[in-house]
């Protein structure tokens, strides 16, 4: 049973193989690479669906039909090919099936790929996940950032305001203690009026602080308020950030990619993988391409070449039918088409007679039907 079912994967002729018995083993090796390329199929298409979908039975479903699918193609690729004598023949009517199969083995390797690398890719997506993370509190911080940027630059305009002043009162109340102690200013130690000059702008200062100050420090603290409400705001949505697991297909494709770039090895490894499947796929193909052609080809170019003469004869005798049957019609028609106008001219002159015969009983009709022109209107 393994042998006929094997045999049925190579997609040949069955009562032609047992013509040549000596192929059937080169038939068995063809039978099973196909299907086994249909069970590595079925099987990165079930994984890949599992990632996709986190389904055990939506897996299961996609992993079957993908696997029939894959095997059907390979089995139509290999049954559909002739073997001729030359090999550049052989090869350029290949060259759409090897294209095929280059293609069909990217897409079977790839999924088991990302179970391989299973490990370095789940290292890889938590980098990624951090970084996607990142992008998304810079986006929220920016959307909040100006405004508290502006706000923070007028409450510093304030403060500036009022260190200013300060610096100001501080130096002249340091100018009236240095008139009064001796120490600077006219250097007489004395509360005169020098001094009291310099304590009176010391005090107008002060009361300019004042005032600045009352009226700064309110608008401080209303803009400090603001700051704080919108920094809660912000918090509060980077805190509600909807934090999403990259688990996806996609995201696995950058995860590997992204370790390829990081490690030689991976990527080697990755290419050795891909090259082993694309030998599985085009195994079949090759083979076809590098064996000769044995009994059984013949068989079968012998096989279909009696089919197409018996075609071509069928075709022609079916022609000839209906050439006759074309011919006959035709001279039916024109045998009957003469015989029609014989039959007119007959019925013609009998009815011409007959008028003649009448103008000749009554001849006062003669003359009349003369004028008119119309001596045998009938």
């Amino acid at each position: 049973m393994l042998k006929e079912f094997f045999l049925f994967c190579s997609g040949i002729n069955t009562t032609l193989l047992k013509r040549t018995p000596i192929e059937t083993n080169k038939y068995i090796g063809m039978g099973a690479t196909i299907f086994f390329t249909g069970v590595f199929a079925a099987i990165a298409a079930g994984y890949a669906a599992y990632t996709i979908f986190d389904s055990t039975i939506a897996a299961i479903v996609l992993a079957a039909f993908w696997g029939l699918m894959i095997f059907n193609l390979d089995r139509y690729i290999v049954s559909t090919m002739r073997k001729q004598d030359s090999f550049w023949s052989n090869f350029f009517s290949a060259t759409p099936r090897i294209l095929l199969a280059m293609l069909i083995a990217v897409v079977i390797a790839k999924p088991l790929e990302l179970k391989i690398f299973e490990t370095e890719i789940e290292s890889e997506l938590a980098i990624i996940q951090q970084e996607k993370y990142q992008e998304q509190d810079n986006v929220v911080q920016a959307r909040y950032q100006s405004g508290i940027d502006s706000l923070q630059s007028q409450v510093t305009l304030w403060k500036n305001d009022m260190d200013q002043k300060k610096a100001e009162r501080d130096a002249l109340v340091a100018a009236a203690i240095a008139e009064a102690d001796g120490t600077g200013g006219s250097m007489q130690r004395n509360l005169g009026p020098i001094y009291k000059t310099k304590k009176a702008a010391a005090d107008q200062a002060q009361k300019e602080l004042d005032e600045i100050s009352s009226t700064n420090l309110a608008l401080i603290d209303a803009h400090q308020t603001l700051i704080n409400r919108k920094q809660e705001q912000m918090n509060s949505d980077l805190d509600g950030q909807r934090r999403i697991a990259l688990t996806g297909f996609a995201a696995r494709l950058e995860g590997l990619e992204r370790a390829a770039d990081k490690s030689e090895a991976i990527r080697l490894a990755s290419l050795f993988i891909m090259l082993l499947f694309m030998a599985i796929e085009l195994a079949p193909i090759i083979t076809k391409l590098i064996t000769k052609r044995g009994p059984y080809d013949m068989k079968l170019a012998q096989h279909e070449m009696r089919y197409m003469e018996a075609y071509e004869n069928n075709v022609a005798k079916v022609k000839a039918a209906l050439k006759n049957q074309a011919d006959f019609d035709q001279e039916t028609q024109s045998h009957k088409l003469k015989a029609a106008i014989q039959a007119e001219k007959q019925i013609a002159d009998m009815a011409m007679q007959q008028r003649i015969e009448q103008l000749k009983q009554h001849p006062a009709l003669w003359s009349e039907y003369i004028n008119k022109g119309k001596i045998l209107d009938v």
